[in-house]
C-alpha cells in the first residue's frame, strides 16, 4: 500500500512537470510567431520553430511518462521504461531537423537573397520575456528528473535548454540588426543570420550528446564505470570466490543487473541463498536494480581435505559426519559414517557406500594416497513409539544417573549429570542424559570424553544400545 502510494506520488510529479512544459511551449510559440510576424527575423523564425519542436517533444514526453512507470505486464516483463529511452530518442530527431532547417535558411540569406528585418525594441523585450520562461521551465524539469531518474524529462530538459542559449544568441542578433538601422551600418543585417547559425550550432552539439546517450539505452549499453563498480563491490563481499560476469542494462529509470558468481562447493542451499540476497542488496545500494544473481560451485583454493570430502559427498546427495584422517607412510586414511535410508538391502548400501570411496580416493593426487573406510548407517527417519512406559525405566534412569554423577572423580572435565531420560523402543534400550562440562575445555577434548562416558555406561549397563550425551556448559544450566 505504501509502495503502491509513493509510486502514484511520483507518476503524478512527472505528469504536472511535463504539462507545465507543453504549457509554456505553448505560449512561447505564440509569442515567437507574433515577433515572426513583425520582424521577419530567421533568427526569431528559428527560435519559433524551435519552440514549435519543443510542443511536439514535450507531448511526446508527456505520454511517455504516462506509459514508462506502468507496472510490468505479459507483454512487458521488463517494464515500459523504455517509452522514455524512445520519446528521448525522438526529441533528439526533432532537434536535428530544426538545425539543419535553420542552416539551410541562414545560407540563404547570406548568399543569395537578402531579407529585410524590422527588429524593434519591443521585439527584445519579448525576447527577454521568453528568455525567462525557458529558465523557469528548464530548472523545473531538471529538478523532477533528477529526483525521480526520468530519461524523457532529463531530455526534455536538455531540449530546452537549448532555448535559453539560443534565445540569448537571437536577442543579440536582433539587437546588432536594430544597431544598425539606428546607426546606419548595412553590414550588421547579416548578424540575424549567423545567429540564426549559432543557434543550429548549439541545438547540433547538445542533440549529439543527447542521442549518444539515448541510443546506448537503447541498445543496452552499460552506464559507463557501472559494470566495473558493481563486480567490484560484489567481489569484496565475504563468500563471494570470484565474480564470473557482470551484465548491466538500463531502460528508463531502471537498471537490470545479472551476476554470475563461483561460491564454495561446500556451501549448502540455505547459505548460498542468503549470499544471493545480500548481493540484491548490495547492488541496490549502488545503483536502484531488479537483480538477479546466479551461482557457481567451485573448488576454494584453499580448500582443505575435510571440506574436499563434505563436498563430494554433498553432490552426491549422501549425508556424512564424523569425519576423521590421519597420514601414515605416505597415505592419508580417513573415516567417516555414511548415513543411508533404513529401508535399504545392505547390498544397495554397500554399492553407494563404495562409489563415494572411489570419489573420495580421486582426491588423492602424486603427493599422497587416499585410503577410506566408511561405517554405514541408517538414516533416521522414522518416529517410533516406545514399547515400555516411562514410568517402568524409572529405576533404570534413577541408576544410570548415579552411576554418570559418580564420573568427576575420573574425568577432570565432568560436574555433574542430570536429565537422564530411558526408552525402550524397536526393542532396543536407549539412553539420553546433558551433562555440565568445563566450559574452558576444547570440543575435541569434550567429545572424547562424552564418547568415554557412553563406553562406561553401557559397559556398566548391558541392556542399553545406545547413550546420547548433550554437554553443556556451566552458565548454560
Amino acid at each position: 500500500m505504501v509502495l503502491s502510494r509513493r509510486l502514484h506520488t511520483v507518476i503524478q510529479e512527472k505528469k504536472r512537470a511535463a504539462l507545465l512544459s507543453i504549457g509554456s511551449a505553448i505560449l512561447l510559440l505564440c509569442l515567437k510567431t507574433f515577433l515572426v510576424w513583425r520582424t521577419g527575423s530567421l533568427g526569431v523564425l528559428s527560435e519559433a520553430l524551435h519552440s514549435g519542436l519543443d510542443l511536439v517533444a514535450a507531448v511526446i514526453t508527456f505520454l511517455s511518462v504516462r506509459v514508462s512507470d506502468r507496472p510490468a505486464d505479459e507483454r512487458h516483463p521488463y517494464g515500459h521504461g523504455k517509452f522514455e529511452n524512445f520519446s528521448a530518442f525522438i526529441e533528439t530527431g526533432l532537434l536535428v531537423l530544426t538545425a539543419l532547417y535553420i542552416i539551410y535558411e541562414a545560407f540563404s540569406r547570406l548568399f543569395f537573397h537578402a531579407v529585410h528585418i524590422e527588429p524593434s525594441l519591443t521585439a527584445i523585450l519579448i525576447l527577454f520575456f521568453a528568455l525567462a520562461i525557458d529558465l523557469t521551465r528548464v530548472r523545473a524539469l531538471t529538478k523532477v528528473a533528477q529526483k525521480h531518474i526520468s530519461e524523457a524529462l532529463e531530455a526534455d530538459a536538455l531540449h530546452f535548454s537549448t532555448d535559453v542559449w539560443s534565445t540569448t544568441v537571437v536577442i543579440l542578433g536582433v539587437a546588432l540588426v536594430w544597431a544598425g538601422n539606428v546607426w546606419n551600418l548595412p553590414w550588421l543585417a547579416y548578424a540575424d543570420a549567423l545567429a540564426a547559425l549559432s543557434v543550429a550550432g548549439v541545438i547540433l552539439w547538445l542533440s549529439s550528446q543527447l542521442g549518444r546517450r539515448t541510443l546506448d539505452a537503447l541498445l543496452d549499453a552499460a552506464p559507463e564505470g557501472l559494470q566495473n563498480e558493481i563486480t567490484d563491490a560484489i567481489g569484496h563481499m565475504e563468500g563471494v570466490l570470484r565474480v564470473e560476469r557482470v551484465r548491466v542494462r538500463r531502460a528508463g529509470n531502471r537498471h537490470f543487473v545479472d551476476a554470475t558468481v563461483s561460491v564454495p562447493r561446500s556451501a549448502n542451499l540455505e547459505q548460498v541463498h542468503a549470499l544471493t540476497d545480500a548481493i540484491e542488496q548490495r547492488v541496490g545500494q549502488i545503483v536502484p536494480a531488479d537483480v538477479v544473481v546466479h551461482t557457481e560451485p567451485r573448488a576454494p583454493d584453499n580448500e582443505d581435505l575435510f571440506e574436499s570430502i563434505r563436498a563430494v559427498a554433498q553432490r552426491m546427495g549422501h549425508p556424512i559426519h564424523d569425519i576423521t584422517a590421519f597420514q601414515q607412510d605416505g597415505n592419508v586414511f580417513v573415516e567417516l559414517h555414511l548415513e543411508v535410508d533404513e529401508n535399504l538391502s545392505l547390498g544397495e548400501a554397500h554399492r553407494r557406500a563404495t562409489e563415494l570411496e572411489d570419489a573420495i580416493r580421486a582426491l588423492g593426487n602424486s603427493n599422497f594416497k587416499l585410503d577410506v573406510n566408511i561405517h554405514i548407517e541408517p538414516l533416521g527417519r522414522h518416529i517410533s513409539t516406545p514399547e515400555i512406559g516411562a514410568g517402568e525405566m524409572r529405576q533404570l534412569e534413577m541408576a544410570v544417573e548415579a552411576f554418570l554423577n559418580h564420573m568427576p572423580r575420573n574425568y577432570d572435565e565432568l560436574l555433574n549429570c542430570h536429565d537422564v531420560r530411558v526408552r525402550q523402543v524397536d526393542h532396543h534400550i536407549l539412553v539420553s542424559c546433558h551433562c555440565i562440562m568445563k566450559s574452558d575445555y576444547s570440543i575435541t577434548r569434550i567429545h572424547d570424553v562424552l564418547a568415554a562416558l557412553e563406553d562406561h555406561v553401557k559397559e556398566r549397563f548391558p541392556q542399553i544400545s545406545r547413550v546420547t550425551i548433550h554437554p553443556e556448559p556451566p552458565e548454560a544450566s
